[in-house]
């Protein structure tokens, strides 16, 4: 089992910035892609960014140069730093995680944060 625990959301007037943490625990041998998506109410979750353990990243269009997403490959942990955030950020942000859990054979895993609430108003 892996385990995913977000943290670092809240509410943020328009402009500002958060940053979110997700740390991964369990049974982990490598993490091959780690990252963030979100659902807005009334919508479908979508991908906000990800970024592979050799540090490739993938943002969605609307985030592209306000958003920046990192991790920590010793730590098992990924971060977005989302600045100039606007109310259409608004969103429940879930941490995503897919890769190998320890023991042979290796088996895969792929999982999913709780979810951290954002709130973007004045």
């Amino acid at each position: 089992q892996v385990q995913l625990v977000e943290s670092g959301g809240g509410l943020v007037q328009p402009g500002g910035s958060l940053r979110l943490s997700c740390a991964a625990s369990g049974n982990i041998f490598r993490i091959n892609v780690m990252g963030w998506y979100r659902q807005a109410p009334g919508k479908q979750r979508e991908l906000v960014a990800q970024i592979s353990s050799g540090g490739s990243t993938n943002y969605e269009d609307s985030v592209k140069g306000r958003f920046t997403v990192s991790r920590d490959n010793a730590k098992n942990t990924v971060y977005l730093q989302m600045n100039s955030l606007k109310p259409e950020d608004t969103a429940v942000y879930y941490c995503h995680a897919v890769g190998l859990m320890s023991g042979w054979p290796h088996q895969g895993f792929d999982s999913w944060g709780r979810g951290t609430q954002v709130t973007v108003s004045s």
